[in-house]
């Protein structure tokens, strides 16, 4: 019996030891996991989330006379300009949410190039791009002038509005309101307007489609914050989007919209920025990239354009396109969906765009709108969304079959909330 009972607790022992080694095992191992995940986190955050550089490096050359704007003192000098959470998704482009007196805004910062080194080496000093280099001492204001006339007529070609435009850009470079533009300022301004979002969003913020600007500091600017974006749409963790059924996802999607009549608001401005920019007060523009991602609406319900890198003038569209060789009609795309097609005997790109704006914007309202829809309308709503998104940017009467559904559509709309408080 003792034998027995001498045997049996030395099994004990053993499974007792056995679990010990197994708990220790995972223990460590799940420190070592948990460490790697914060030390890739907080490296990507390091890498993301820059800030601090962006204000030094614009403070600097704030300090040194090099640069001067609208935000600098609050920024630099009395810092009433504070940089809140974190944004970027590219380590050279900073975004951050910031505060400014009464104001709720989003900061945008360009930075150097990042240098990546391996472990052990000396890192490399961060490549920064000349950009406050123009115009150069001397230059008059009138000289200035010209420098932003030709700059835009670059980017928009011969439009009747650009020396309005151009008064429009020389009011806003006066930071401090003196009524003159110095040469710090001036920099500031040109650095602000080699920046294609920018100069798109002071062309759209008249409209009210675009955030406006309200300050800046060399090429470092503040927005109006947009509320509520994007649109539409959940974002899944990366482990079940594969999982997730297309159509599944579109239903999700339309899940925690605002009310119909509200969204048809919001609708509503959707169509006006598109109205807006089909032969508008300074050319036509494309929106090359339609997702719901890069719209948002603010606390009535009005619309904004959020990411305007997404807008190109219809004229540097064309030029691009003219220059771009190709074998099939998918050589042929400029940003995510603006399309020509492939002139193969030519084997170059036409200019035309196939589908137009409207098009692209019936797409990504009809889930939006059909969800919820009033019974009374809703087959009416459909077929014309359906009209709208069978629009080709080269039918033969494409302006007025284009004006035609757009104002039907709007006209539907606002039948079903002009009676509404959200109208």
């Amino acid at each position: 019996v003792s034998s027995r009972g001498f045997v049996s607790a030395l099994h004990s022992q053993a499974r007792i030891s056995f679990v010990r080694v197994n708990y220790l095992f995972l223990t460590w191992l799940t420190v070592l996991v948990g460490s790697w995940v914060f030390y890739v986190q907080y490296s990507a955050y390091t890498e993301l989330c820059r800030g601090h550089e962006c204000k030094n490096a614009i403070c600097d050359k704030y300090r040194r006379g090099i640069i001067d704007g609208s935000a600098c003192s609050s920024l630099c000098d009395k810092e009433t300009l504070y940089m809140g959470r974190c944004l970027s998704t590219l380590p050279n482009n900073q975004v951050y949410t910031g505060s400014w007196g009464d104001h709720d805004g989003i900061i945008h910062c360009k930075l150097g190039e990042v240098v990546h080194y391996e472990l052990g080496e000396e890192p490399e000093p961060r490549r920064e791009t000349p950009v406050f280099d123009k115009p150069t001492r001397g230059t008059s204001v009138e000289k200035f002038k010209e420098m932003v006339f030709n700059h835009l007529k670059s980017k928009l070609g011969e439009q009747a509005n650009l020396a309005s435009l151009v008064s429009q850009i020389l009011s806003i470079a006066d930071g401090n309101r003196d009524g003159r533009v110095s040469l710090p300022e001036a920099r500031s301004t040109w650095a602000l307007l080699q920046m294609d979002e920018v100069l798109l969003g002071l062309l759209l913020q008249d409209r009210g489609h675009t955030p406006r600007l309200i300050g800046y500091c060399g090429d470092l600017y503040m927005t109006e914050r947009v509320p509520y974006g994007p649109l539409y749409g959940l974002s899944l963790p990366w482990p079940l989007v594969s999982w997730v059924p297309s159509g599944l996802q579109r239903s999700m999607d339309q899940w925690f919209t605002p009310s119909w009549p509200r969204k048809a608001k919001i609708s509503m401005g959707l169509l006006e920025l598109v109205e807006d920019i089909f032969h508008g007060t300074y050319g036509s523009f494309l929106i090359c990239d339609f997702t719901a991602v890069h719209f948002g609406y603010t606390d009535r319900h009005e619309l904004r354009l959020t990411n305007t890198q997404a807008v190109v003038p219809e004229e540097e569209f064309r030029r691009t396109m003219r220059a771009l060789k190709c074998e099939t009609d998918a050589d042929c795309v400029h940003g995510v969906d603006c399309q020509t097609s492939c002139n193969l005997s030519e084997k170059r790109c036409r200019e035309e765009p196939v589908r137009p704006n409207l098009a692209k914007a019936c797409g990504t309202l009809k889930d939006y709108l059909l969800r919820g829809a009033p019974s009374g309308m809703r087959e009416e709503l459909e077929r014309q969304l359906y009209a709208c998104m069978a629009l080709k940017g080269n039918a033969g009467q494409m302006n007025m079959e284009h004006s035609l559904i757009l104002n039907n559509l709007k006209a539907l709309l606002w039948k079903q909330i002009s009676h509404t408080k959200d109208s």
